[in-house]
């Protein structure tokens, strides 16, 4: 069963988009490791922690190498006989003048009247240029006095941890954040291991992934699950965030997160 990362809806294997609100569902694909089906854009196995994105570059080459063989070779020009060169014609010089003539007569250029410029008095000094006016005019400014500059807000992503009240702010410089407790594999961007209860969170337990303005969270083979508004989020399928969802790493509710955006 494939679950609508929107609506939460189960779709049966192999469906396209989601039978009750109509969201294209996620590819998914099989793990070459282990064989468990888990999203085709994934960059890890969650269940055996296998680099997907190795085994997709491998299975490139092998497809795109028997036909760049075959490109070549239809890309070499076969080889056509050249036309003959063709000489120039001979440059002919101009004929040089007899010794008895006289060389042309030389005219002096004729020169234009310069053009007679308006008098000093004649120029209004009440209208400025055009630079004193740019430069005269006052800069918008608001009611304090102060200028009023444009400024660009970038919006940032929190997990509010209900049991403590901690704020973790995501990284705003990764589009794929790791949720989980330290190891050698791969070591987590948001470590839970300090907050109460954290022995029920998986070492490599979920991942959100930043799109553009949208935030997606996904199981990535933990042990105990992770749960959407209490709805267990299968493994390998994503889950859209909204402001306000909540959470919950493992089972019991113990370890819980609200999403905020601000």
């Amino acid at each position: 069963m494939i679950v609508c990362p929107n609506c939460n809806h189960q779709n049966p294997d192999g469906a396209v988009q989601c039978e009750a609100c109509y969201t294209p569902l996620p590819a998914t694909m099989s793990c070459p490791n282990c064989g468990t089906t888990v999203q085709a854009d994934a960059s890890f196995c969650g269940q055996c922690g296998n680099d997907l994105r190795t085994a997709a570059s491998q299975q490139s080459a092998a497809i795109a190498s028997p036909s760049l063989a075959s490109d070549t070779s239809s890309s070499i020009p076969s080889l056509l006989p050249l036309d003959p060169l063709v000489p120039p014609d001979p440059l002919v010089a101009p004929p040089l003048p007899l010794p008895n003539s006289s060389p042309p007569a030389m005219t002096e250029p004729v020169q234009a009247a310069p053009a007679e410029l308006p008098p000093p008095s004649a120029i209004s000094a009440a209208e400025p240029s055009s630079y004193e006016v740019a430069s005269s005019a006052p800069a918008a400014s608001n009611a304090g006095g102060y200028v009023s500059t444009t400024q660009l807000q970038q919006q940032t992503a929190r997990l509010l941890h209900l049991q403590t009240s901690a704020s973790l702010e995501l990284p705003q410089s990764l589009t794929v954040v790791h949720i989980g407790k330290p190891n050698e594999r791969i070591p987590p961007d948001i470590d839970v291991s300090g907050f109460p209860d954290s022995e029920i969170v998986s070492r490599i337990h979920a991942d959100i992934r930043v799109e553009g303005d949208a935030y997606y969270i996904e199981d990535v083979g933990s042990s105990n699950g992770t749960y959407i508004n209490n709805v267990p989020l299968p493994m390998g399928n994503r889950h859209r965030l909204r402001p306000g969802d909540r959470i919950s790493l493992g089972k019991g509710d113990k370890v819980t997160f609200l999403f905020q955006l601000s």
